[in-house]
């Protein structure tokens, strides 16, 4: 099969799959998105759902949460693992985006970069997400997937996601970054599939014998 079939046929079997994909972080704007995005940082989103209530109900927006302390944040989202730098992070940038944004989260993506604890990543997850602009965040898990589908040789998130946005047309980059999120996690996970399992994989490459290598990202 040659790339330009893998690509077509990676796309319609997932839209086929996954016609609407819901966005698997609990929110209810910009702001708490943003939050559970860098919760989610080396975290599952199902633990991050479980965490963000009782955070959200201390504080839901950037003039309460920028009022709370560092310790009362930390508590809560603790078992989100890495909960010194995040809890921080929040606290600051709500800060921020009450001192300089008036209240309201940016959508701009080098503005959102600016923000502490937020990188490339949950920027682009937030622009998608929150402000539908065209973005294809890359995680370790998307970096994996397409790898195995021979989309990309990239040794990083970074020239993944640039091969990614070359292959796909632009208006299809949000819901195929869901899509491909959901279909590893039902299919095509690190450890049950090696490139040589799912209906995705064995169908790009039916002659692939040995598990494929990937590049960590």
């Amino acid at each position: 099969m040659l790339k330009k079939e893998r690509v077509e046929y990676i796309q319609d079997k997932l839209q086929a799959l996954y016609p609407h994909p819901p966005i698997p972080l609990s929110h209810s704007d910009p702001f708490t998105l943003l939050v559970a995005v860098l919760l989610s940082a080396q975290c599952t989103d199902e633990r991050v759902n479980q965490v963000t209530p009782a955070l959200f109900k201390l504080a839901n927006n950037p003039f309460d949460m920028a009022k709370q302390s560092v310790e009362s944040i930390q508590v809560i989202i603790r078992p989100c693992g890495l909960s010194p730098q995040k809890s921080k992070a929040i606290k600051r940038l709500s800060e921020i985006l009450v001192e300089d944004y008036d209240g309201e989260v940016p959508a701009d993506m080098l503005a959102l970069e600016q923000l502490p604890g937020v990188g490339h990543k949950t920027a682009s997850v937030v622009m998608s997400q929150a402000f539908g602009e065209p973005a294809f965040p890359v995680d370790t898990h998307i970096h994996r997937l397409a790898q195995r589908w021979g989309l990309t040789s990239g040794k990083n998130v970074t020239q993944t996601e640039k091969d990614l946005k070359r292959l796909f047309p632009k208006e299809k980059w949000n819901a195929l970054h869901l899509q491909i999120i959901y279909y590893g996690r039902e299919f095509c996970s690190a450890r049950g599939c090696d490139g040589t399992v799912c209906e995705i994989c064995t169908t790009c490459y039916p002659n692939r014998k040995k598990p494929k290598k990937v590049n960590k990202a």
